[in-house]
């Protein structure tokens, strides 16, 4: 089971996928920043929404296990379990398995600012003015 730092991470969402890596963002409040990222190296079952709230990380059960291990040959290095509200009547059953998993905490904003300190790290589809957007 993994443990996250300290905070409120309520609110979650899928910030890229692909490149061989899925990361997760999470925060209080997605709309101008996240503070934490679930790097997940080479993620090789994904069943996940791509938003959800207030994830409660569990054990994989030895179902889950047995499905993935079924399903990819072999026990994947990294198996994340946890139940979500993805917004409909019932908590959303999730699971990702993967090479590696790195918990990144620090501050990444969701929008352009002119004053941000020169190390301050961005989302992936935020562009400098006038910066020629591209993919992603």
């Amino acid at each position: 089971m993994i443990r996250l730092p300290e905070g409120s991470w309520w609110d979650w969402d899928v910030v890229t996928w692909g490149g061989g890596e899925l990361r997760l963002a999470a925060g209080h409040d997605l709309t101008y920043h996240h503070g934490l990222e679930l790097v997940f190296g080479d993620p090789v079952f994904v069943s996940c929404p791509s938003a959800f709230q207030d994830p409660i990380f569990r054990a994989p059960s030895p179902g889950e296990l047995l499905k993935v291990t079924r399903q990819l040959e072999c026990e994947p290095a990294v198996l994340v379990a946890f139940e979500a509200d993805a917004g409909g009547q019932e908590l959303a059953s999730c699971l990702i398995a993967a090479e590696r998993l790195h918990i990144v905490p620090g501050t990444v904003l969701r929008y352009w600012r002119d004053d941000a300190d020169p190390d301050q790290r961005f989302a992936p589809w935020v562009r400098s003015p006038g910066q020629e957007a591209g993919p992603g």
